[in-house]
């Protein structure tokens, strides 16, 4: 009868595994960052309604999407403080969102893509 259970052949490959996953999520920020990129460089694809705004300067809403390392943390949003008024609507406006239908479209992937990052897939 062999000792091998689920591939591994006792405690200590076992072990040697766990602190393999320990060492490559020690710094997830970067893991998490894969997935925001990718989530933002979709968003960027993102087709463009119509704007009324023509003066110089000026950058539309899905131009705006960006991501940034805050502490120990990624956020990925909108560059324009208005973009969450548009996403969610207001009381005198209904939402036209952008972000949450992307991401709930796109989310294995996103997740695929960090888990790869982290070598753990199979």
């Amino acid at each position: 009868m062999s000792n091998k259970v689920y591939g591994f052949d006792g405690f200590q490959d076992l072990s040697k595994m766990l602190e393999d996953c320990i060492n490559k999520v020690e710094n997830i920020v970067d893991i998490l960052e894969v997935g925001a990129k990718e989530f933002v460089n979709d968003a960027l694809k993102l087709p463009k309604p119509m704007s009324n705004i023509r003066k110089a300067g000026y950058t539309h809403l899905v131009n705006s999407f960006s991501y940034r390392k805050k502490n120990n943390e990624i956020e990925a949003g909108w560059g324009k403080y208005y973009g969450p008024m548009v996403e969610n609507g207001t009381v005198k406006m209904n939402a036209r969102p952008h972000l949450y239908p992307l991401w709930e479209k796109n989310k294995e992937k996103y997740y695929k893509t960090m888990i790869t990052k982290l070598g753990l897939s199979a």
